[in-house]
């Protein structure tokens, strides 16, 4: 039986963005940086970040804080990279690069619009790498927007969770809480509200409607491809 729904709280990049591996793998072939070093580097550092390792040295917390400035992080995580040729990976512009694939999914900001206008609140809550948000799209999707960064909490702490659940003016018992990182939806749900790990579109919008008892518009149809065509013989 779906519960009753007031509000939906979601993640940006993963979830109104396109997904994150993809993004991340494109700039690392257009960059020319080792991959296997990339990995073992991020993966000590979101391992720490997310599944609960000390706080006070890992860059990952600080940056998505607001304690630590994007240009010294991409430092400390250029200084760990090395190129494909060995050479070292340029610093300056490094999060502007691996984020520039980033693009916006229409059909998850017109699902949250299509929310707003059946009484749902809407919240964005996302942990900031110094990302360039969209922040012209935000009026018409969001009551509430929680940067990590410039609150000084980050997902999954507790607090900031709280946060964005006061800032709905709904109680957590009433919220969804959507995000693509499995930690983050299991702290969202240990306070109450009900959480939806996104994996695309189609699957968020049958959850909701399922958990919610809202009735949401179909998602519009791609167009198809142009169909190619014979050059006539002349």
């Amino acid at each position: 039986m779906a519960k009753q729904c007031r509000a939906i709280i979601t993640d940006w990049g993963g979830v109104l963005t396109s997904p994150l591996r993809e993004t991340i793998d494109a700039w690392l072939v257009a960059d020319g940086i080792d991959r296997q070093g990339y990995r073992a580097v991020m993966r000590a550092w979101v391992e720490g970040a997310y599944a609960g390792g000390p706080a006070g040295a890992n860059p990952i917390h600080a940056l998505e804080r607001g304690e630590v400035a994007v240009a010294e992080f991409e430092r400390l995580l250029a200084a760990e990279l090395r190129l494909l040729d060995g050479g070292p990976v340029p610093a300056e512009g490094l999060i502007t690069r691996m984020f520039s694939g980033f693009h916006p999914v229409e059909e998850m900001y017109a699902l949250l619009r299509q929310a707003r206008t059946r009484r749902v609140r809407t919240c964005l809550l996302s942990n900031s790498w110094g990302n360039g948000y969209p922040h012209e799209r935000f009026a018409d999707t969001f009551d509430a927007v929680v940067i990590s960064g410039e609150v000084g909490m980050r997902k999954p702490e507790p607090e900031i969770f709280r946060h964005a659940v006061e800032l709905t003016g709904v109680p957590a018992e009433e919220c969804v809480f959507i995000d693509d990182i499995e930690h983050n939806v299991r702290a969202a749900v240990e306070l109450g509200m009900t959480g939806i790990l996104h994996t695309d579109p189609a699957e968020t919008r049958q959850r909701l409607a399922e958990t919610c008892g809202v009735e949401f518009d179909p998602l519009p149809t791609p167009p198809s491809p142009p169909r190619p065509t014979r050059p006539r013989a002349s």
